[in-house]
């Protein structure tokens, strides 16, 4: 944050600089001084943008040492361009100790050495625009690494300084402040609340390595705004915005012990919380926009926020951030109904903002769609996804992950998601169709949710959809142990060895079966996930117009009985854009009649007088 980057010198921000600020309303749609949307055209890109998020450590490792990096990135740039993009989100490549997985950032402007220079960065954003691709990167507000200057300056501050007031610190409770300040538990298992040396305690949402930092200053909010300007003026072209929900705390209250600081739990849509989702967040967003619109064209940003859907808008304001995630899809199991409501939910939120929906199905944080939709559809009124995170916990045994089914169901769901109005973010692996590496042993797991969390609450964590991508095919084999992992290559992760010397295993293991997922195989298989990713993003990228209209098909309906996956309620998911593009999804057992139209791309085979399957998805051209 304080460190600018060691190899290249910060750019001015002079107007000369910004390009053509004073009319940037004129030739992006944006006007300047308010910050809201006039117009469409080419610098809203990302309002129907298909993003594809690069976890940076386990995409391609161009030297050897089983962590990947920005060279690597570049390396497979046009890999990313046969794919049919528009746009790469990196998570976090920044200096960091990786108590999280990088989100604990030790230098906010800067390349971890480990992954490169910044030099590298820059060849790495020339190679993706010179190929029309975006480059959209993670920046992590909330919190620093408890590596970073600003804590170290902290911990070797007394308190009520200048240096503690960066951060959030507050004397504990009990008869010699021995307690701490409320009774929260962390999100990665353990307090909330870190006692140092003199006795005050710091809060940490996340983990004790993760210091929150307090928005209420000043210094904090103009680092910030340096953070982002540097970036921007590296080439960076937006900014996907971490816990975006969390800056700012209200801590000044009576009834903290009530609340929960749970970043997935329900959030009251009244901006009552204490911790998330409060509306002084807004004007931190506000600052923020200011900054963008000064770049032509003009940056936007991406808001991780988990928040009631009633407020979802706020993030996605034109004179905000611009767009917010709708996690609804990421959250929902394959049913019908479920899928139904939010896709609804999205679109009735990008309505309300005056922005285009944002549509997850997957990320670094949940687990693989494809392992999802494998296992029991079974609601649960509890955490999201419980039933695959029992399953993990078990390393994989316990319920059935019936890989054909959930396969035939995630190329289903890809269809029925790239086909709606807006932008649409694509995981790494994904496209493969990688199923959630469930079996990891537990002592070489690296997230810090695995290593914390206890007893009845825990938790497996999220290593299982960060495995290092598989390349090629016959780059792996087992040794005398069988355990599974392929302990000899990489799978084509990392370069082969040249000269006889020893090379880093990656930094999480492969399991064998990544062999039938790896990039070459696929790539010549016409029926592989890959193929329909690169059909389906094709055929995206021609159909896609700026009109955002959305209507549900007469075939759009619900089904009365239990004919859909695990007894539940099926039915079909019908919808057209407005240039007359359609998708068709059937949930229930009993193939349907399509509307009448050209099928231009189906998940899987139709029946043979020419109906629709269950847990297929076509799309179509109406007549």
């Amino acid at each position: 944050m304080n460190n600018d980057s060691k190899d290249t010198a910060e750019l001015g921000h002079d107007n000369a600089s910004l390009s053509g600020n004073v009319s940037a309303k004129a030739c992006t749609g944006f006007d300047n001084s308010e910050g809201t949307l006039v117009s469409d055209d080419q610098a809203l890109w990302w309002k129907q943008a298909s993003v594809y998020q690069i976890y940076p450590r386990s995409f391609k490792d161009s030297t050897g040492s089983g962590l990947g990096d920005i060279r690597g990135i570049t390396s497979k740039m046009d890999y990313l361009h046969e794919l049919g993009i528009d746009a790469i989100w990196l998570s976090p490549f920044y200096p960091s100790h990786l108590l999280d997985g990088g989100y604990d950032v030790d230098d906010y402007r800067n390349v971890d050495p480990r992954l490169g220079t910044m030099a590298d960065f820059s060849d790495m954003v020339q190679a993706a625009h010179s190929r029309g691709i975006k480059v959209v990167v993670d920046i992590v507000p909330n919190h620093t690494s408890m590596y970073h200057p600003w804590f170290q300056e902290a911990l070797n501050s007394p308190k009520g300084s200048v240096a503690r007031d960066r951060y959030i610190f507050r004397d504990g409770r009990g008869e010699h402040g021995e307690l701490p300040p409320t009774n929260w538990t962390a999100n990665f298992g353990g307090p909330a609340w870190k006692q140092v040396a003199d006795g005050q305690w710091y809060l940490h949402l996340f983990t004790p390595g993760q210091p929150d930092l307090n928005w209420k200053n000043e210094e904090v909010r103009q680092d910030f705004i340096k953070t982002l300007r540097f970036w921007c003026d590296h080439g960076v072209d937006g900014f996907r915005v971490d816990v975006a929900h969390g800056l700012a705390k209200d801590l000044d209250r009576d009834d903290l012990d009530d609340w929960d600081v749970d970043v997935f739990k329900p959030i009251p849509s009244d901006g009552s919380d204490p911790v998330y989702d409060r509306d002084e967040v807004h004007e931190i967003y506000r600052e923020w926009r200011k900054v963008f619109n000064q770049y032509n064209p003009p940056r936007f940003a991406v808001a991780e926020a988990w928040v009631n859907p009633d407020r979802q808008y706020l993030y996605a304001s034109t004179k905000e951030l611009g767009q917010v995630f709708n996690f609804e899809f990421a959250k929902k199991n394959w049913i019908r109904d479920e899928m139904h409501d939010a896709i609804a939910e999205g679109i009735a939120a990008a309505d309300k903002a005056g922005s285009t929906s944002t549509w997850v199905m997957s990320n670094h944080d949940v687990p693989r769609s494809a392992s999802r939709y494998a296992l029991p559809q079974i609601p649960s009124p509890g955490h999201m996804h419980q039933m695959s995170l029992d399953w993990l916990l078990r390393d994989g045994s316990g319920y059935v992950e019936n890989r054909e089914l959930g396969t035939k169901r995630a190329k289903a769901a890809i269809l029925l998601e790239l086909a709606l109005p807006g932008s649409a973010y694509i995981y790494q692996g994904e496209e493969l169709g990688l199923f959630e590496v469930a079996n990891i042993p537990w002592d070489e797991l690296e997230d810090p949710t695995a290593l914390r969390t206890r007893q009845a609450d825990s938790s497996k964590g999220r290593d299982g959809c960060r495995v290092p991508l598989p390349w090629v095919a016959e780059d792996g084999s087992e040794d005398s142990h069988h355990d599974g992992f392929a302990r000899r290559g990489s799978f084509g992760f990392s370069p082969a060895s040249t000269n006889g010397s020893e090379l880093q295993r990656p930094h999480l293991p492969q399991p064998m079966w990544f062999h039938d997922c790896a990039v070459d195989r696929e790539e010549s298989d016409d029926d592989s996930m890959l193929s329909l990713y690169r059909k389906a993003l094709r055929i995206r990228h021609d159909l896609k117009v700026f009109n955002t209209d959305f209507e549900w098909l007469p075939q759009d309906s619900a089904s009365d009985i239990a004919d859909g996956a695990t007894g539940n309620h099926g039915g079909v998911i019908a919808y057209r854009r407005s240039n007359g593009w359609a998708n068709v999804t059937n949930f229930s057992a009993a193939p349907i009649e399509l509307p009448e139209g050209e099928i231009m791309l189906a998940s899987g085979a139709l029946t043979a007088d020419g109906t629709l399957p269950q847990d297929t998805s076509v799309w179509m051209k109406l007549r």
